[in-house]
């Protein structure tokens, strides 16, 4: 299944519900992620531009911009950016059809 980093930075509403009521976000994602046939791979609370960093397998782009749409429309996130993440292997595969291709 396809890798994908899921980034999330909270909005001023969204850390003042998590304060107000402290909580894992992450596992409140989990069944959500499951319902469109994905899994959570790993996940931190992080420092920075992003307040959450989740790697997610989903079934496929569609599945991942979903999620992606459905966290970005909870109002809680001031940003989500969703990035699809390849495995070594593809990278060597990619760098090979870039030397062919000239």
């Amino acid at each position: 299944m396809p890798h994908y980093l899921q980034q999330v930075a909270y909005s001023q509403e969204g850390w003042e519900a998590i304060v107000t009521d402290p909580q894992n976000r992450i596992e409140a994602v989990r069944p959500v992620i499951e319902k469109l046939g994905g899994r959570i791979e790993a996940a931190w609370f992080s420092f920075g531009d992003y307040d959450i960093v989740v790697i997610t397998d989903m079934p496929d782009n569609v599945s991942a911009a979903a999620i992606a749409m459905a966290f970005a429309a909870g109002g809680a996130c001031k940003s989500v950016q969703t990035t699809p993440l390849i495995s070594p292997d593809e990278a060597v595969q990619a760098l090979r059809k870039a030397h062919e291709c000239g």
